[in-house]
């Protein structure tokens, strides 16, 4: 005895709908995987091969260039550079991020309307704004105290600050005021004082948040290029601008700039996707109360 036709839901999302999003979502992976496929098929050819005319499908296969990156250019060093410079700036960023955005959440204070609007205001402006104005403070800083900001990882960290800290501060504000204050008062009933209370109530409570806080600073210092080119020296270079150094004035080694451009970003990646599940809870718990 056969089954009766399934009888589609009033509800339901039309099948025109339905094929669309598929075609959407189709074209947007090939979009997305497309040029990670070129990119890792480039870094295993040799470089006659990268240069010449393009195929899908590599003659040869060679792990040469993933061995060559390392001595073609100082990318450990570069990579250490960017470690110490780009983790810094995310504590930093975190640190100062959680005290100011609890007192901003739980304390009236003169001046808090000025700071929150200027926090904000502060996200308005392109970084290059900024280039000459950090540049001049730093040589000025420099040949009146002796402390060597300019082609300093030191400076490098406080120019990234001035970049993650507003958008880390605003975006804790509001995952702090969805924090009940109920639970700071029974703490601080129970004896905890301000202090105590932030760390043994709101930042548990807020690790998300504080995650999401965290992987935007380190992605934000790990992959600048504007202020790194200008503000470091071959001692200090990243690897955002160390890159450029496998482009010579007689070749090109587009083979290397693949491979180094995939170990460059296993970090990052690795580091997104295991947190990815706190980072779209910080991004988006904050905003509803």
């Amino acid at each position: 005895m056969s089954s009766p036709p399934a009888v589609r839901s009033p509800m339901a999302s039309p099948r025109s709908f339905l094929w669309t999003r598929r075609i959407f979502l189709t074209l947007l992976t090939g979009f997305v995987l497309v040029p990670v496929y070129v990119m890792i098929s480039s870094s295993l050819k040799p470089l006659a091969d990268v240069t010449g005319r393009f195929r899908w499908l590599p003659s040869s296969l060679t792990i040469r260039p993933y061995i060559d990156i390392w001595s073609t250019v100082p990318l450990a060093r570069y990579f250490v550079n960017s470690l110490i410079v780009a983790g810094a700036a995310t504590v930093c960023s975190v640190v100062i991020a959680v005290f100011s955005a609890y007192a901003v959440s739980r304390y009236q204070f003169r001046g808090k309307r000025v700071f929150t609007v200027t926090v904000l205001s502060t996200q308005m402006f392109p970084g290059i704004l900024f280039l000459l104005p950090l540049f001049l403070l730093y040589v000025n800083i420099g040949n009146a105290t002796g402390i060597a900001l300019f082609g300093s990882r030191g400076g490098l960290i406080l120019t990234y600050l001035t970049f993650s800290l507003p958008f880390s501060i605003w975006m804790l504000i509001g995952y702090f005021d969805s924090v009940p204050r109920d639970l700071d008062e029974a703490a601080l009933v129970d004896g905890c004082g301000p202090l105590g209370a932030l760390f043994r109530i709101v930042v548990p409570a807020a690790i998300p948040g504080i995650v999401a806080v965290a992987v935007y600073a380190f992605m934000t210092a790990w992959g600048e290029v504007l202020f790194a080119s200008v503000m470091t020296n071959d001692t200090t270079r990243t690897l955002a601008v160390g890159l450029q150094g496998y482009s010579t004035l007689n070749d090109v080694y587009w083979n290397q700039i693949m491979a180094a451009s995939l170990v460059v970003s296993v970090p990052v990646v690795a580091g997104f996707l295991l947190l990815q599940r706190y980072l779209v809870a910080g991004l988006t718990a904050g905003a509803v109360k």
